[in-house]
């Protein structure tokens, strides 16, 4: 090699390096942004976009700035299939974010799996999810954590002792749902009167909720999202039925005021992000999302904002080469260890198991709030 090639090679090769140190490091998510999920997406990407922004005002990621490219998934299987595929092998994202339901995440997930690129939840919290394999991470609180507790604080406060149990039975996420009711039902010994279910997208509830006032039950146990959730709810008060009803994660969001309207009080929730939590990094999150939407965030806006810092935290102990397939193995191999405190609380992660024992993807560790509505407000039990 002359001196003058070798003078041009070293030349590139700075320049090179340089373009790696200056670009934009590029995140990818797939979220229902239409569709009835869009109640739960829509949210979420204004939390991922407010956290990116925090983040790129203060300096950025060890002087390079995020970028987000957000794709919709519409709530669907297939989408999220074909939205995963371009963000991973068209955009050439570092990771991505989403899908927003349990039941796209299923779907979805194997295929960033199989491309070894992380993919984090901020609002699957299905049984299984993390399973599928080592980049798998999610920070919304599991189904199985989350509803022993409410049911406990629900039965503490209300001294209710049987339920009736309605759910979903075509979801991933409401089935999950169930299951994990029915578990924590029999661990504390609460007879069920009956079991009634539903189809998504169903409108007329009337009949599971005529059998389930016949069957005299003290509460209703529900699983569903809020598009079922918010009308069963309002059927059941034209029927008479004044009972608490206890829900998961999808009936945990404002919406219910909006679509339940005088008929959503008595509605037992639990999540580890509550409004009323006075804690100064959720004051200091609130605060911010109301000055950029002129409204109250939600537990999904609350972990998509935590999602990004979590991210933005393992990214600061990344050094980035440039070469994606190391670059996305080298921000797996961090995730793992971010401790972080945010709008829902301290936060770590745990890795779980496949179906074969062996280790697989990550949830979150973090401490259930449970909340009961009462005049289009939540309001902390626990």
């Amino acid at each position: 090699m002359s001196a003058r090639t070798f003078l041009a090679a070293v030349v590139l090769a700075w320049g090179a390096l340089g373009d790696v140190a200056s670009a934009q490091i590029k995140l990818g998510a797939a979220e229902a942004l239409t569709g009835n999920a869009a109640q739960y997406g829509l949210p979420i990407r204004k939390g991922f976009e407010l956290a990116m922004g925090e983040i790129n005002a203060a300096g950025g990621i060890n002087g390079r700035k995020l970028e987000l490219i957000i794709e919709d998934e519409q709530g669907k299987k297939e989408e999220a299939i074909n939205v995963f595929k371009k963000l991973i092998f068209q955009d050439k994202v570092l990771m991505l974010f989403g899908p927003t339901l349990s039941n796209s995440a299923q779907a979805s997930d194997p295929v960033a799996q199989g491309a070894k690129v992380v993919v984090f939840g901020t609002s699957n919290t299905a049984d299984g999810i993390t399973s599928i394999g080592n980049y798998v991470f999610r920070n919304s609180v599991t189904e199985a954590d989350i509803l022993p507790v409410t049911l406990k604080v629900a039965l503490q406060k209300t001294g209710l002792k049987k339920v009736a149990v309605l759910y979903g039975n075509d979801d991933a996420f409401t089935k999950s749902g169930y299951d994990n009711f029915k578990r924590a039902l029999e661990g504390l010994k609460i007879p069920v009167t009956t079991t009634e279910t539903f189809a998504k997208g169903d409108v007329d509830f009337k009949p599971q909720l005529t059998k389930i006032k016949a069957s005299n039950p003290d509460a209703i146990v529900l699983s569903a999202l809020v598009a079922e959730g918010a009308p069963v709810m309002v059927q059941a008060r034209q029927l008479g039925i004044h009972l608490p009803f206890i829900g998961g994660n999808g009936m945990n969001s404002p919406k219910i005021f909006e679509l339940a309207k005088d008929s959503s009080d008595n509605l037992w929730v639990g999540s580890p992000w509550s409004v009323e939590n006075p804690a100064p990094e959720n004051k200091k999150f609130i605060a911010a999302y109301q000055k950029a939407h002129n409204a109250l965030p939600d537990q999904f806006a609350a972990q998509a904002y935590d999602a990004m810092h979590i991210v933005a935290q393992a990214l600061k102990n990344v050094k980035l080469s440039g070469k994606l397939d190391g670059d996305r193995k080298a921000l797996r191999d961090a995730l793992p260890g971010v401790q972080f405190s945010g709008a829902t609380g301290p936060f770590k992660f745990r890795q779980v198991t496949d179906k074969a024992g062996k280790p697989a993807g990550y949830d979150a560790v973090q401490t259930a709030i449970v909340s009961v509505t009462k005049g289009n407000q939540y309001v902390i039990q626990k």
